[in-house]
């Protein structure tokens, strides 16, 4: 390919007006049409005519034919391609031979977890092994391996060394850089390195995935998609030509000298300063034609002038983030920056003699593209050979309707917007309404109640930046934090005629809303607050101040506890009019970092005051990526500028601590009392300590047992 051509593909890759899913040419397997279930068996390909498939699923999760499966939607959305897609679900990973029941896959094995990381689904935040797991038939537990993307890749590759390994999901997604490992307290390589995968496909991959299948069909390798958005990959080497952002270090001297260039390609005897060259190889070329790659310290990158098309940022290695916690929150806060798709650039990060060159995201689906993946031929149940087995999650989620993706929120200890970004991507009313109907007439036992209407978040459907320039511009991590945006659209009439017009459908006689919603927002919209309370509240609604002092919820993104005291006054307010009895249940985390135990005790005094007693309290999870992870890790706060001068943050580490932090969320438990007299003694806060409203825990009642007066003999 010429240095020309190579350019224009460039650019191609990286367009921020990527062709329509459902525009691609059908590969020639579309004469088999539609397969009532994507086969799990030789004998099910068989009925179909089917002598192999062109693709393999593999994943940690039971198959389920339904929409909030990401199995699922990858398959439907591959077979809407053309393509035959088999699934192997669940395999056993001791051998090679589970992962042969299909045969070869004549283009790509997709290998994914499941729709929860395999790690937390089976521990708990106290790294206790959980006794059950959702998304298997019956709940059974230990039915995929810990970090089940590397063990499925490996077994792939044994079976059929040759084929190709697409890996996808939230657990690599969330591991496509080295990132910190709670279970192992450690930090891990890429999950590409240790999966030995092809290509790495991050986010929700619809993009990027059907791009990799209809290339692989036409006889092209992953080497040759380089610059796809949405995909991770091994490079031996940088690119030439590019421009690299050298953003290793956080104590660049005022004055920054030229930085000799690793991959200057001149004779230094005759050229001692380089200069940058362009991709059509004008300048700067040797007699192979290689490319000199200009670097640009991270300070100067504003300063400098460069195609911002043709630049990427280097990260700190894998070394050095391993050996030093501050470079680790310095390549997190990058990553996150790094995350609009309209500004972001590729980020590289040496493992070794190897380089894991990260594309930029992908370009967010339009409304008519969601619409198209909902609308495939779903049978909305678990696959037959399942038989009468109970699958927890699908109980959960089988007549609930996700209208959106994505949470600009950027909640810190969530990895939701690491995975879905924070561009909100909505569905037509129209698509939302039909699926309610296709629920009313395929699931079985339908009552009339729609269990949600939702998804990241209840409330941001159809909210986005008002302008299109600004967005394309904008790098802040929250649009509601530190306040909401003056650029962003709270305007929520559109989720209020849409609950309006469910409502009204036959057959519908309730519609609930369970997924979480952000009440900070909802309080610029006291009519969608009122149609909610009225209408879609059981008693119950469910939400999440995360904690009530200032100094934890800073480092949390969240809004001040204050937001949470407007929006109970128009709740009350709007149950009372509803003649409804209502009730709040907040949701809080303990040993978030920053959190100390002084912060703690004024989160229970605040939960003591209101007559709160939370029976389900959550300890913080440190899952890969999330910035609360980088402070749990790094003891830094990344939301800053790190330096190695920064303050160090609270950190709660040592399990008994964590403990002792949920203990004060549960303060009317008298089996934590104990615990927390000691902890108010050492505080200097024994004066909580008593019988009586005022005070946060009684006092320890003196023993009932009678003292014996001889001992006994032996």
């Amino acid at each position: 390919m010429s240095k020309k051509s190579n350019k224009n593909s460039q650019r191609s890759d990286l367009s921020h007006s990527p062709r329509k899913l459902f525009s691609y040419p059908k590969y020639w397997a579309e004469c088999f049409d539609a397969a009532p279930y994507l086969p799990m068996s030789r004998e099910e390909m068989d009925q179909l005519g089917w002598d192999s498939c062109d693709i393999i699923i593999v994943t940690g999760d039971a198959y389920v034919d339904h929409p909030s499966f990401g199995m699922a939607v990858i398959g439907r959305l591959l077979e809407a391609q053309g393509f035959r897609v088999g699934i192997i679900s669940q395999p056993a990973w001791d051998s090679a031979d589970p992962f042969k029941i299909l045969g070869k896959p004549n283009l790509f094995f997709g290998v994914t977890a499941g729709n929860m990381d395999s790690l937390i689904n089976r521990y708990t935040a106290d790294l206790r092994m959980r006794s059950d797991d959702a998304y298997t038939p019956n709940g059974d537990a230990g039915r995929r391996p810990d970090r089940s993307v590397i063990v499925y890749s490996q077994r792939c590759r044994e079976a059929y060394y040759d084929t190709p390994i697409v890996i996808g999901g939230i657990e690599a997604s969330l591991r496509r850089i080295a990132q910190y490992d709670y279970w192992s307290d450690s930090v891990r390589r890429s999950v590409l390195i240790d999966s030995n995968a092809d290509i790495l496909l991050y986010g929700n991959a619809e993009r990027a995935l059907v791009e990799v299948a209809h290339q692989l069909a036409a006889g092209r390798t992953t080497d040759e998609m380089e610059y796809l958005r949405g995909t991770a990959r091994i490079r031996a080497e940088v690119p030439q030509g590019w421009t690299e952002i050298d953003s290793t270090r956080i104590d660049w001297p005022s004055k920054i000298d030229d930085i000799p260039n690793p991959y200057d390609f001149h004779d230094k005897k005759t050229d001692s300063k380089p200069k940058a060259e362009s991709l059509d190889g004008s300048n700067g070329s040797d007699d192979t034609g290689k490319q000199a790659i200009r670097i640009i310290p991270l300070p100067l990158q504003r300063k400098e002038e460069f195609d911002s098309e043709t630049a990427y940022i280097r990260l700190p290695s894998f070394s050095k983030v391993t050996n030093d916690p501050a470079l680790y929150a310095h390549a997190s806060r990058v990553l996150h920056q790094e995350a609009n798709p309209y500004n972001a650039k590729p980020l590289i990060q040496k493992h070794g003699t190897q380089e894991v060159w990260v594309n930029t995201p992908p370009i967010p689906l339009e409304t008519d593209e969601m619409d198209w993946i909902f609308d495939l031929p779903y049978q909305r149940r678990p696959h037959p050979s399942y038989g009468d087995a109970r699958i927890p999650a699908y109980d959960m989620i089988k007549t609930s309707v996700n209208i959106m993706r994505g949470c600009f929120g950027g909640c810190t200890f969530c990895s939701i917007t690491e995975h879905e970004g924070r561009i909100i991507q909505s569905r037509s009313e129209d698509s939302i309404l039909r699926e309610i109907e296709k629920i009313r007439d395929q699931v079985p036992g339908f009552t009339g109640t729609i269990s949600d209407l939702g998804g990241p978040t209840a409330n941001m459907y159809k909210l986005n930046c008002k302008s299109p320039k600004i967005q394309k511009t904008c790098k802040r991590l929250s649009c509601v934090y530190p306040n909401i945006c003056k650029h962003l659209n709270t305007d929520h009439s559109p989720t209020t005629q849409l609950y309006r017009k469910a409502r009204a459908i036959p057959g519908v006689k309730r519609v609930a809303i369970a997924s979480g919603l952000r009440y900070d927002l909802a309080l610029k919209d006291p009519e969608y607050v009122e149609e909610l309370v009225t209408h879609h509240v059981g008693g119950y609604l469910k939400i999440a101040p995360e904690h009530s002092e200032d100094k934890t919820l800073s480092k949390m993104m969240k809004p001040g506890i204050s937001a949470y005291d407007e929006f109970k006054i128009l709740f009350d307010k709007f149950s009372k009019k509803a003649g409804k009895e209502q009730y709040l249940i907040p949701y809080f985390i303990a040993a978030h970092p920053g959190s100390d135990a002084e912060d703690m005790l004024n989160l229970s005094m605040w939960l003591k005051e209101r007559n709160f007693k939370p029976d389900q309290v959550q300890t913080f999870y440190p899952s890969p990526m999330a910035l609360a992870t980088a402070m749990y890790y790094s003891e830094r706060n990344p939301l800053e500028k790190v330096r190695y001068k920064s303050e160090k943050l609270s950190i709660c580490k040592d399990i008994d601590q964590r403990r002792l932090q949920k203990a004060f969320l549960r303060y009317h438990d008298e089996k934590n009392w104990p615990m927390l007299r000691e902890a108010l003694h050492e505080m200097g806060r024994a004066d909580l300590i008593g019988d009586g409203d005022k005070f946060l825990i009684p006092k320890a009642k003196p023993s009932n047992r009678r003292q014996r007066q001889h001992p006994r003999r032996r």
